[in-house]
């Protein structure tokens, strides 16, 4: 009996994971694949495939996608930031923390080769010597201001913890029953169009990037393909740490402040007694 229950654990542990690294994957192959097109599109059509709306739309439906992928067996977090916050807030286990944040980084990971693998001839048309004129397909960097005037790593790793703060503040609020939750299975859909809208509204400084596993995956899966200044930004500045530290940061802190504002005021049901019969007054 006690066999068969742990084998039953390990085998929804494995359900979890899995799930979690598919929505992920689902996540990166939409999020790498409009990137590639919207930057390499022009070798190949007289004209750009796309725009920053473009890009900002397809990240939003990944996301949406991903966790209609995943949300049933794994709850789908695809985002190491969003696993961190629900253990610090919800309850979730802290002995999954490290595997989910490691099966969505493997997602990531994979679905960035896939892209890589995909766009082969028109990355190398389009920047042969793998550079960072194509980089920012699969990994984040800081923005450029006029005059070339770089956004410093530091203002980067602010803007990721503001931008993280931001998204889990606002799926805490959407997956809360206590609050006024969507209904008919629109979380995914409603979640979707936050990142849409963090895309549109926080995107310059550094390329909301909000997720790790989102950022470092392909950032990997880049630097073993061919792109050796995968780990520096465009100035050379060692780049890789703030789009894992800052999301780490901001995912707990935006959970926080919905505690704090909104969580903690919300009334709880009140359970009624088993067996008890409510009365006339009640």
């Amino acid at each position: 009996m006690a066999e068969t229950k742990q084998r039953s654990q390990r085998t929804g542990l494995i359900g979890e994971l899995s799930a979690e690294f598919a929505g992920t994957m689902i996540l990166l192959l939409f999020g790498c694949g409009v990137v590639a097109q919207v930057v390499t599109g022009g070798t190949l059509v007289d004209g750009a495939l796309g725009d920053h709306d473009s890009v900002a739309w397809a990240w939003g439906l990944g996301v949406t996608l991903g966790i209609y992928v995943a949300a049933r067996l794994s709850g789908a977090h695809i985002n190491p930031a969003v696993t961190l916050s629900m253990a610090v807030f919800k309850g979730f286990s802290w002995s999954k923390v490290l595997p989910y944040m490691v099966a969505q980084t493997a997602g990531a990971f994979v679905a960035a080769l896939l892209v890589r693998w995909n766009y082969t001839e028109v990355l190398a048309a389009a920047d042969p010597g793998h550079t960072f004129a194509t980089q920012f397909v699969f990994s984040t960097l800081p923005g450029t201001l006029p005059e070339g005037i770089p956004v410093s790593e530091w203002g980067a790793f602010r803007d990721q913890i503001i931008g993280t703060a931001i998204l889990v503040l606002l799926v805490f609020a959407v997956t809360d029953l206590l609050n006024t939750a969507p209904g008919a299975n629109l979380a995914p859909f409603i979640i979707g169009l936050i990142v849409v809208g963090i895309g549109m509204a926080w995107g310059t400084d550094a390329g909301y990037a909000i997720n790790p596993a989102r950022d470092f995956g392909p950032r990997l899966a880049s630097f073993i393909t061919g792109y050796d200044t995968a780990w520096r930004d465009q100035y050379g500045n060692l780049y890789f740490w703030v789009p894992i530290a800052g999301p780490l940061i901001g995912g707990p802190l935006g959970g926080g402040l919905y505690k704090l504002f909104v969580g903690r005021f919300l009334p709880v049901p009140e359970q009624q007694e088993v067996g008890r019969v409510p009365t006339a007054e009640e």
